[in-house]
C-alpha cells in the first residue's frame, strides 16, 4: 500500500505555522510499511482541494488531508470532499450532542457555524474525536481510502492512533522493518556515494538506502523490509557492516551519535585530556564537547584568544609571528595549540583562528579562511578552510572540521 498526505490551510502555505502533522503521520505510515509517494499542502479553496484529490486518487491507495474541518468559511475541506464525490450532506445529531454539552459546561450555547459543522459528507463514515468538535472522515472509492481529520495536532494524533490505525493495519499487510544509521564526516554528498556506488547498485531487494546531508557530515539511512523482524534485522545488518567497511575512517557512529561525544569516547578510552584554544570560533568548540554529560573525565577547559594580546599573554603566541604572518595563519596556530598543552596541562589540544565574517577579509585572507591545528606533544596536524561569507555556518562548520581532526588524530595515533 502507498499513500499521499494533503495539508490544507493558507496558513501553511505563507509560513504562519510548520506542518510538523505531515512529518508525525509519514513516521507512523513507515512503521506499518506503508510507502508515502507524496506530500502536498494547498490552500483552502475549493477547486485546490478538488484538483489534489482527483491526482491524489490516481497515484496512491490510501490519502490522509488534514485541515479545513472547522465551523469557519474558509474551511472547505467537506465542501470539497462532497463535490468530489458527487454527494449531499447528512446531519450528525451526536456530534451536535457532543457540541452542545461542551458550551454547557461553560454556561455557553453553540452557534449555527457550530451546527454547520455537524453537517458531513453523505457517504462519511465518522472518526470519532476525543480530543474536539470535529470528527475525522472516512472514505472508500475503488478500493482506495482517503482520510480526512482535523489539522490541530493533538486532535489528528488521537484520532490517527485510535480510530483509524486499527483500520490501517488491517488494511496493509503484515511486515517487519528494520533502520541502521550510519553517520559519516569529512567527505560531501557526492564522494560518499561514489565511494559505495557499486554497494548500492547490489542491495538485496525490500533494502534502501538514503542520504541525508548534514554540515560537513552525511548521515546514511538502511531501510530494510521483510516478513519478520528477525529477517529484516539481519538484512540491514548485512548492508550497514558492508558500507563500513568499506567507508573506513569517514564513518564516526551509529544512530542517534553526535561527534563531539564520539571524540569524548575515543579520549577517555586513551585516558587523554583535551582543550581548545579558539579565536574565530569563540568557543562553540568547546560548547559542543561539554553539550555532553560527563565530558569533564576528558575535557579540561578552553581559552577564547580572540585578540592577539590573549593569543600572546595566555597561550604563548610570540609576537613576531603575529606581525610577520598574522593571526590566520598556519604559524600562529601551531603556536597557539603549543601553548595550550601546558597552560591547561593537557595531552592533546585544538587550534582555530579565521576570518568568520561578513566582514575583516582582505585579498590575501578573504572572508571565510580559516586555519586549524590539532597537536600533542610530539606532532602538530594542521588544515586551511576557505568558507562561505555567513558568520553562523562558518563557525558551525569550523567546529565538525576540528573535532574530525581531532578524532582522526587520536585515531591515527594509535
Amino acid at each position: 500500500m502507498n499513500a499521499m498526505i494533503i495539508t490544507i490551510g493558507d496558513e501553511i502555505l505563507i509560513g504562519q505555522i510548520v506542518d510538523t502533522n505531515s512529518a508525525w503521520i509519514g513516521q507512523q505510515l513507515q512503521l506499518l510499511g506503508i510507502s508515502l509517494v507524496e506530500i502536498r499542502s494547498i490552500s483552502d479553496e475549493l477547486s485546490a482541494i478538488e484538483t489534489a484529490l482527483e491526482e491524489a486518487f490516481a497515484m496512491a491507495d490510501l490519502i490522509i488531508m488534514t485541515g479545513g474541518l472547522g465551523p469557519t468559511r474558509d474551511d472547505m475541506t467537506k465542501s470539497a470532499i462532497a463535490r468530489f464525490f458527487g454527494v449531499g450532506f447528512k446531519f450528525d445529531p451526536p456530534t451536535f450532542e457532543r457540541i452542545e454539552k461542551f458550551f454547557e459546561k461553560r454556561g455557553q450555547k453553540p452557534t449555527e457555524a457550530h451546527r454547520e459543522q455537524c453537517f458531513m459528507p453523505a457517504n462519511a463514515e465518522l472518526l470519532f474525536n476525543k480530543m474536539g468538535s470535529a470528527p475525522g472522515m472516512l472514505f472508500e472509492k475503488d478500493k482506495k481510502y482517503l482520510v480526512s481529520m482535523p489539522g490541530v495536532p493533538h486532535e489528528m494524533k488521537w484520532i490517527f492512533s485510535n480510530q483509524l490505525l486499527p483500520k490501517l493495519k488491517e488494511w496493509s499487510p503484515a511486515i517487519a522493518i528494520a533502520h541502521r544509521t550510519i553517520l559519516t564526516v569529512g567527505k560531501g554528498e557526492s564522494r560518499v556515494a561514489e565511494a559505495i556506488r557499486d554497494i548500492e547498485d547490489t542491495l538485496p531487494e525490500g533494502v534502501k538506502l538514503a542520504y541525508l546531508p548534514g554540515l560537513a557530515q552525511v548521515r546514511l539511512r538502511l531501510t530494510a523490509k521483510a516478513k519478520t523482524q528477525l529477517e529484516a534485522d539481519q538484512l540491514a545488518e548485512e548492508q550497514k557492516q558492508r558500507i563500513v567497511q568499506r567507508l573506513g575512517d569517514l564513518v564516526y557512529g551509529f544512530e542517534k551519535e553526535d561527534l563531539a561525544s564520539q571524540v569524548g569516547k575515543l579520549l577517555q578510552e586513551r585516558n587523554l585530556m583535551a582543550a581548545t584554544a579558539e579565536s574565530c570560533s569563540g568557543g562553540y568548540i568547546a560548547h559542543q564537547i561539554t553539550s555532553n554529560s560527563g565530558s569533564s573525565n576528558y575535557f579540561k577547559g578552553s581559552i577564547v584568544a580572540y585578540s592577539n594580546e590573549v593569543k600572546i599573554s595566555a597561550l604563548a603566541v610570540n609576537p613576531e609571528t603575529l606581525e610577520n604572518h598574522g593571526a590566520v595563519s598556519e604559524q600562529t596556530v601551531k603556536e597557539m595549540v603549543k601553548g595550550l598543552l601546558p597552560a591547561l596541562g593537557v595531552d592533546v589540544g585544538i587550534s582555530v583562528s579565521g576570518i568568520a565574517g561578513p566582514g575583516g577579509g582582505t585579498p590575501d585572507k578573504p572572508v571565510g579562511t580559516i586555519w586549524l591545528a590539532v597537536g600533542d606533544g610530539k606532532s602538530i596536524k594542521t588544515s586551511k578552510l576557505s568558507l562561505s561569507k555567513d558568520r553562523m555556518l562558518n563557525i558551525q562548520y569550523t567546529s565538525v572540521v576540528a573535532l574530525n581532526m581531532l578524532r582522526k588524530f587520536l585515531l591515527e595515533a594509535e
